[in-house]
């Protein structure tokens, strides 16, 4: 398998030879609810684990150890709780546990290991007393610590950058006491009104990038494989996160390979609390379901920014229905009429090439639409629909089967049930996806030349006040306001 390795610039082969990969990806801040962006971040690596956990992968299935983060004290979180009146670690507990289930309903495989900051201090304090032993981090007269840049040479090889070119272009981290302007803090001095904890340096608290830098060696070991996390976090978290490992273990190399992902934008903008364009992930899954949001995610290939647009998600949610819609119950007894194996090895191979998940999901597609003209032939297709259900399960999609088998065998009378149901002058989750899965069904009659089904669900549409307008990027509906 190959990925795109920040740090080299190439796509580099995983090392896949111990039969186990050890994965660290940065979890969130929770100083505020979690948005789509970082829904996105981890259903990418979700992904991956899934892949290389599969069975079914040219690796025969490995030992993966996922490991995933919260920063549970930080400058954010304490300002926050300082403006909320409530205190930060508080404010953090209530926060993760929102998130964690969030990431249930999201269908996000849970790490196997959850490090919060507050609970690995000793282990903080022991690299960055090994990283001063080393010469490369100084204590000043205030109680901070900080990490001497200039004693690392090929600092910035992360972002391909010279530490001159950093002290041009990068406003430095303010401090009391530097040596350079491009030094960070790996500890705190404690300030009224803040959590903090003894230490050699006095009371205080970790810096940002130190927290990773332990957790992620002390679970996977002093060198692992894959490091991930979003593009944003290249510099200077990443860039420092490598420069305190090695560091602290006499330039042993940190993680192997560094894999980042592209941010979600809001209708083509960046978004934005200021802008106020920022979907949390509770209003999404209040509109969408958690398929349909796995499969935006997936249909761009994980280095890109993803554009979330209404329009993108409902394609995404007709895409979810036309994969159930193939799982749906099949003739038995009459002759195999798909073989499933070249789409997987289709799937696989664009797995192992990248992570390309929209190829992925293209052989499933393809897969589907063999499946479904083989069984409006009578053919038997359960083996195939077994491959579907399989891979799909691999990329995380659930698939509920009750919806896809209504629509297949929807005459006037469950025409009707289903409409009846619509509450069209709400814009409501169900409704919408239901009117959706309804011109699903009309698509596929047509195609099927079943041109009076797809009348009768037109007809029952219009009947409950939606227009229905045929275009050639496909069928587009709205609700008649009288």
């Amino acid at each position: 398998m190959r990925l795109t390795n920040t740090l080299s610039g190439r796509v580099d082969p995983l090392d896949i030879s111990r039969g186990e990969v050890g994965i660290y990806v940065c979890g969130v801040t929770p100083y505020d609810v979690a948005h789509v962006g970082h829904a996105m971040s981890l259903t990418i690596y979700d992904v991956l684990v899934r892949y290389l956990r599969w069975p079914g992968n040219p690796h025969g299935g490995l030992r993966v150890t996922f490991v995933s983060n919260y920063t549970d004290v930080d400058d954010k979180l304490i300002q926050r709780g300082h403006e909320l009146e409530r205190d930060p670690l508080e404010l953090a507990s209530a926060n993760i546990d929102a998130w964690e289930r969030e990431q249930q309903a999201l269908g996000l495989l849970a790490p196997d290991v959850r490090p919060r900051v507050t609970c690995e201090i000793p282990g903080i304090i022991a690299t960055i007393e090994a990283i001063v032993a080393a010469g490369a981090a100084y204590a000043t007269p205030a109680g901070d610590v900080y990490f001497r840049v200039r004693a690392k040479p090929d600092y910035g090889k992360l972002s391909h950058r010279n530490i001159e070119d950093l002290r041009s272009g990068t406003r430095g981290e303010p401090g009391e006491g530097k040596e350079f302007p491009l030094d960070f803090a790996l500890w705190k001095a404690a300030k009224p009104g803040e959590p903090a904890w003894p230490s050699p340096w006095g009371p205080g608290r970790p810096g940002w990038h130190i927290e990773c830098t332990t957790m992620a060696q002390r679970y996977l070991g002093t060198t692992f494989d894959i490091h991930g996390g979003g593009v944003d976090l290249i510099f200077p978290h990443h860039e420092n996160e490598i420069a305190q490992a090695e560091a602290a273990a006499d330039g042993q190399t940190f993680a192997r390979l560094w894999m980042h992902n592209g941010m979600v934008q809001r209708d083509g903008e960046k978004m934005s609390k200021s802008v106020g364009n920022v979907v949390t992930v509770e209003a999404a899954l209040d509109r969408w379901t958690p398929d349909a949001i796995r499969l935006f995610v997936l249909n761009s290939q994980y280095r890109s920014p993803n554009n979330l647009t209404d329009e993108a998600m409902a394609a995404a949610t007709r895409g979810v229905e036309r994969l159930a819609t193939a799982l749906a119950q099949a003739p038995a007894g009459a002759p195999t009429g798909v073989n499933p194996e070249p789409y997987r090895a289709r799937f696989v191979q664009a797995m192992e090439d990248d992570l390309a998940t929209p190829q992925a999901l293209a052989a499933l597609f393809d897969l589907a639409r063999a499946i479904n003209r083989a069984r409006d032939a009578g053919e038997r297709v359960a083996e195939a629909q077994i491959a579907l259900r399989e891979l799909a399960g691999v990329l995380g999609l659930s698939l509920a089967e009750s919806r896809a088998e209504e629509l297949a065998r929807l005459d006037a009378g469950a025409i009707s049930r289903l409409a009846s149901q619509l509450d069209v002058a709400c814009s409501g989750k169900d409704a919408a996806q239901t009117v959706d899965a309804l011109l699903e069904r009309r698509q596929t009659a047509r195609a099927e030349r079943d041109y009076a089904l797809a009348d009768r669900i037109r007809e029952a549409l219009t009947g409950l006040g939606v227009i229905v307008e045929d275009t050639a990027e496909g069928p587009r509906w709205s609700v008649r306001r009288d």
